[in-house]
């Protein structure tokens, strides 16, 4: 047994992760962009070889059930590359600028959304843990419009307002999800204005949370995006993210799928369930054919959830 109370080990532990982290927006941003990717990638080898990277593999291998172990654990290298990627990407973001910015970023399918906002209208989006979601955030800030989103409060408090103050730096409005306002009514209000608001939703434990078809297996996703969209009247964009080689580097791809139908009959509940399904069938298709982009490093698929914790939650 240590001999030390388990409150210091934890605050210790706190205090060496914030410390990580300022290092990361003091050192990273100054290193040579080729030179910080490196060593992101040997961090990410590193974890892998050390056993890191179980939940990611087990996820790869529910959404890519024809790969060998062999091809799996490439992928799953592959995959903490992209998920470190985007620590290296963050901790760079805030001395880009605007021309920068847009030299890392290419758009699909973004016409109809340039449409809404030309009109002073609002959309709503629904994002995976795809590629690197606060280089878009930014990138729409610049060149879209307005971004409003929910972050999940990070623990410890430190490393939360770290990043609260690195992406309200790049032009973004972050709410909470927990220790603060009920995000939803503030996401109601921004629907009232021109801008996006992005959620990531494809992982949801909550009472409120929509089972649906997942690469073919059943998963746990967020309703906000649909519920939101629904009573807002609101278009509802599913938005894949995923990197892409550059001669200097790395930039993302944003793909903007088609705008989900609203259905013509049945409850609100049964409504945001079908639009809530049909952004898990647009994110699916990437997830297959860009796996190493999805950096989902916690269980999402209904077969791998505590069903107790599911059943506290009023899920089961």
């Amino acid at each position: 047994m240590s001999p030390f109370p388990s409150a210091v080990l934890a605050r210790a532990t706190d205090v060496a992760t914030v410390a990580g982290f300022r290092v990361g927006w003091s050192v990273i941003r100054r290193m040579p962009e080729r030179t910080a990717y490196a060593v992101f990638d040997r961090i990410a080898d590193l974890t892998v070889a050390r056993g890191g990277g179980a939940r990611m593999r087990a996820n790869y291998a529910t959404v890519r059930p024809e790969l060998d172990d062999a091809a799996l654990d490439a992928l799953v290298r592959d995959g903490m590359r992209a998920y470190l990627r985007y620590y290296c990407e963050a901790f760079r973001l805030p001395v880009l600028s605007p021309d920068e910015l847009a030299a890392r970023v290419r758009v699909e399918g973004d016409g109809p959304v340039r449409e809404v906002l030309a009109a002073d209208g609002s959309l709503v989006c629904f994002l995976g843990h795809l590629g690197n979601w606060d280089l878009a955030g930014a990138w729409g800030a610049v060149h879209l419009g307005p971004v409003t989103t929910v972050a999940e409060r990070l623990e410890p408090e430190e490393v939360f307002e770290e990043f609260l103050e690195f992406r309200t730096g790049l032009g973004m409005t972050i709410h909470p999800l927990t220790g603060g306002p009920p995000p939803f009514p503030l996401l109601r209000e921004a629907t009232g204005r021109r801008g996006l608001i992005p959620l990531l939703a494809d992982r949801d434990l909550s009472r409120d949370g929509v089972e649906v078809d997942f690469c073919g297996v059943p998963a746990r996703m967020a309703a906000g995006p649909a519920a939101l969209a629904l009573t807002t009247r609101r278009p509802l964009f599913p938005v894949s993210i995923r990197h892409e080689r550059r001669d200097a580097g790395w930039g993302i791809v944003i793909t903007f799928h088609e705008p989900v139908p609203v259905p013509e009959s049945g409850t609100t509940r049964a409504k945001v369930a079908e639009m809530t399904q049909a952004c898990a069938d647009a994110l699916g298709a990437t997830v297959r054919e860009h796996t190493a982009d999805w950096h989902m490093l916690q269980p999402v698929f209904t077969k791998d959830l505590d069903r107790e914790r599911l059943a506290r939650a009023g899920a089961s």
